[in-house]
């Protein structure tokens, strides 16, 4: 896992749990959730690794450890893994909320300094997104923290808690064209692979 820079699942789960226990909130299930769903997907997928995608899902909003904050989880996850020498988490920490490349078809708002957002910006316009930056992304946009259900559920989800933008619906294309983009290479749906679904995305509370 070193090579991949990023933590072992021990140290991950150590990680997770004392985020959750400096700021505790639904944000923690959400993301043992995308992990289980893109572990589900990563089993399917050829050149992708169950373990290192769990890993990647269960610490994606690590920076949501410094309290209650909107966009700011991003720089701050990305900082906390740079200083922990976890190049690859540090990048999932900022490219799960950018399934649309524009810093502002965020859903909430950049409560962070402006050499920060900056930084954001130009970080997320010279990569190119890989595979697992995508898988992140995809599984991000179909967990709730009861569960994962279908994206569209989870959008509608955002859209009545955030609002719509002028970047909504690119936002929401790019995303559908992440799970088609996996569903070619698995062969199949997600949903076939992601487990409970059904029973999430119909369950009344969400």
């Amino acid at each position: 896992m070193q090579n991949l820079k990023i933590p072992t699942m021990e140290e991950a789960k150590l990680i997770l749990d004392e985020a959750s226990k400096l700021n505790p909130g639904p944000w923690v299930e959400h993301s043992l959730n995308v992990a289980e769903a893109a572990k589900s997907i990563a089993d399917n997928d050829k050149d992708l690794d169950g373990e290192v995608a769990y890993i990647l899902g269960m610490i994606h909003d690590i920076g949501r450890r410094y309290g209650v904050t909107s966009m700011r989880h991003t720089i701050d996850g990305y900082n906390f893994f740079i200083e922990k020498g976890y190049d690859l988490a540090a990048r999932i920490s900022i490219t799960h909320s950018f399934t649309y490349k524009n810093i502002n078809s965020i859903c909430g708002e950049w409560d962070c300094s402006d050499e920060e957002l900056s930084f954001v910006e130009s970080y997320i316009n010279g990569i190119e997104f890989d595979s697992y930056d995508k898988l992140i992304q995809l599984c991000d946009a179909v967990a709730l923290p009861n569960g994962c259900c279908l994206m569209e559920k989870r959008i509608v989800d955002v859209v009545m808690r955030y609002g719509f933008n002028e970047f909504t619906l690119d936002k929401w294309k790019a995303s559908f064209e992440i799970q088609k983009y996996f569903e070619d290479r698995i062969g199949k749906s997600i949903y076939d692979v992601i487990p409970n679904v059904k029973e999430f995305t119909f369950k009344m509370d969400i």
